[in-house]
């Protein structure tokens, strides 16, 4: 709604309801403000689809006005606090006798989808891993960003990755063997990019860092010992600082970022989980929420009976 319609003069409900939170229920003025802008864009909604206010609102008419918020891109938080102050602004209507039976009654504040909180976008990836051209020792810069590359290109977990040993890979075809949890073996296959950094790290970097010592290990440490998850936690928040990502990480940054772009994509959940090494698929679901909102979208959208723009 443009800024016009919401200059307007406040419809006597609408006063009388924010005066209620004020004066009876204590609402701070940014609450109060919060309530007002809201509806104040609701029935602004409503005159410009020439519905009448209050008794033209029914359950139909407010499903329809959350598809309009939706349909303008708006952010799922945002619907979630309008749906909100609808149904406690159309309760208020109801209870003082304006309205016969509140029409919000069977909406529900769903809390909105959002990405799993633990992945990064696709270009803070790239940055991520681009940040390691920044290490100026060779071999710490070859063995960082195979590193990283390698944990994108296979969701492993940490304790995976550190514990690879030289003849876990399968360079010819291109995967590798793990140990997950519980001592369960898998093969998870890797591509290309990835190889190149992990052979590049092996015939050029794991030399120089191992030196005079002996391990089994892949990523060795400064010391030519194994690399300690500390170890990888510390070279990770480095590498995020230098890229400027903002956003909390944690040791499972790329395993979950992973995991979050392969569904974005299309990528069948069993699958998913017999790369994650999931014992459960209920494990692999905590990811599958990011995307419902788009197949809702697109079933809105390609269904014979669904709803189109």
């Amino acid at each position: 709604m443009s800024g016009k319609d919401m200059g307007k003069p406040l419809h006597p409900f609408l006063r009388e309801f924010l005066d209620h939170l004020t004066l009876e229920r204590g609402a701070a003025y940014a609450t109060r403000e919060a309530y007002r802008r809201d509806i104040v864009q609701h029935l602004a909604w409503l005159e410009a689809k020439q519905i009448p206010f209050p008794h033209g609102v029914g359950d139909p008419t407010i499903a329809d006005y959350l598809s309009w918020l939706r349909r303008e891109s708006m952010r799922p938080k945002s619907i979630a606090r309008k749906t909100s102050s609808l149904r406690r602004f159309y309760r208020y209507l109801a209870g003082e006798g304006y309205l016969p039976e509140d029409p919000t009654r069977l909406t529900r504040t769903a809390l909105p989808p959002q990405r799993f909180k633990g992945a990064l976008r696709r270009e803070e990836v790239d940055r991520l891993i681009e940040a390691t051209s920044l290490e100026k020792k060779p071999a710490y810069r070859l063995r960082d960003r195979a590193m990283l590359e390698l944990l994108y290109a296979t969701g492993l977990r940490v304790s995976e990755l550190l514990n690879l040993r030289p003849g876990d890979f399968n360079f010819q075809f291109q995967f590798l063997r793990t140990l997950g949890k519980g001592g369960k073996e898998r093969l998870v296959p890797f591509h290309g990019q990835a190889a190149r950094c992990v052979m590049e790290y092996l015939e050029e970097g794991r030399p120089a860092l191992c030196g005079a010592q002996t391990s089994d290990r892949v990523f060795l440490n400064r010391a030519g010992r194994p690399l300690s998850r500390m170890g990888f936690w510390k070279i990770l928040k480095k590498y995020a600082l230098l890229a400027g990502i903002q956003a909390e990480l944690s040791p499972h940054t790329l395993r979950h970022s992973f995991a979050t772009h392969l569904l974005e994509n299309g990528m069948d959940l069993r699958v998913l989980q017999e790369l994650l090494g999931h014992a459960s698929i209920t494990t692999t679901e905590i990811y599958t929420h990011l995307d419902q909102r788009q197949m809702r979208e697109m079933h809105r959208r390609f269904h014979p009976r669904g709803e189109k723009k």
